[in-house]
Formats: structure tokens, sequence, C-alpha cells
């Protein structure tokens, strides 16, 4: 770590516990929130790509009620 996080550290460690419970908190949640950005985008490009691949004929849609059937027949046969 840089001399400057180990400065801020240092610090944080002197806090009470629930002050580094919110803090520690609050330094996850912004880092949730990139990853969310990431999710997002990925699933963006994912359902553009079922949606061509649908468009295309490459693939057929199935429809819930025959997705519920098959994973009935499935949860059975085991």
């Amino acid at each position: 770590m840089s001399p400057e996080l180990d400065e801020i550290l240092e610090k944080a460690m002197r806090l009470p516990a629930d002050a580094r419970e919110a803090l520690a908190t609050s330094l996850f949640e912004s880092l949730d929130q990139t990853v969310e950005e990431d999710l997002d985008s990925a699933w963006q490009e994912e359902i553009a790509k079922r949606v061509k691949q649908i468009q295309s004929r490459q693939v057929q849609p199935v429809s819930w009620e025959e997705v519920k059937k098959k994973g009935r027949s499935l949860l059975h046969e085991k």
C-alpha cells in the first residue's frame, strides 16, 4: 500500500466499531456500484445477442409453460 493508504487505514482502525462498520459499508457499496454497472452492460450485450438470434431464427423461443414442464420433468427423474 501507499503511505497515504497506510495512514488512512491506521486512522480508520482507531475508530469505534460502529464507525468502522459504517466506513466499510460505504466503501463496499462504492465498489458494488461499479460492479453493477459492468453487469448491466454485460446483460445489455447478452439481451442484444439473444434478440438477434431469435430474429435470425437461429434459435426458437420456448414458452414459460414448456420450461416449467421440462423443469418438473427433470426434477422428478432424480
